[in-house]
């Protein structure tokens, strides 16, 4: 049967179709919070253009985006936020972490900044650097093309257990450490019932 198709016709199956459908036609939805927001910005200005692979289509609504790129730190009270639009994006879905601040707090380590966005949400590819160059984000752009590609499926079936975060396990030593420091010392008069007679 292939012998008789002219050369301009080509025969696949529906989920490699749908997949090199999503694969060029990425629809980024920025969470920019920071530096690595003005080189996310830069991307899709005219000296890299973004256009070049098919996601320059930022929106700002989760409904119609399929990727989200997380960019900069992110705070304990943006983090119901970031959840929340994540939730709302339909699936499939990806993420990109971006900058060293989204993917593992950066030189914030404190309590009140996320150490690590891929333990609320789950990120499919990490950028490093701080901030990292707008080369940077466009080879992670090609990188998550692939992925769409091979993975993809014309249901998202294999993003039904995606319900979690799955990313990198905490160091436990550093875990034991923190939570250590968190218990209250019961001697100490400042963790005693006041006085109130």
């Amino acid at each position: 049967m292939a012998e008789k198709l002219p050369d301009n016709v080509f025969l696949t199956t529906l989920d490699a179709a749908a997949s090199w459908a999503r694969k060029n036609s990425l629809w980024p939805m920025p969470f920019a919070t920071a530096c690595c927001g003005i080189e996310l910005m830069a991307t899709a200005s005219s000296r890299f253009d973004l256009a070049r692979f098919g996601a320059e289509v930022m929106r700002f609504s989760p409904r119609q985006c399929d990727l989200m790129i997380v960019a900069g730190r992110v705070v304990m009270k943006m983090l119901p936020v970031l959840q929340r639009i994540w939730m709302q994006m339909p699936e499939p879905k990806w993420c990109i972490s971006m900058g060293a601040c989204a993917c593992t707090g950066g030189v914030f380590d404190t309590y009140a900044v996320v150490q690590g966005v891929d333990r609320f949400i789950p990120v499919d590819l990490y950028v490093p650097g701080c901030p990292p160059r707008p080369e940077q984000l466009i080879a992670a752009l090609i990188e998550m093309q692939d992925i769409v590609q091979k993975t993809g499926t014309h249901n998202g079936r294999e993003f039904g257990r995606r319900t979690t975060a799955t990313g990198p396990i905490p160091i436990e030593l550093d875990e034991i450490r923190r939570s250590r420091e968190a218990l209250p010392i019961v001697d100490l008069p400042i963790y005693n019932s006041p006085n109130l007679n």
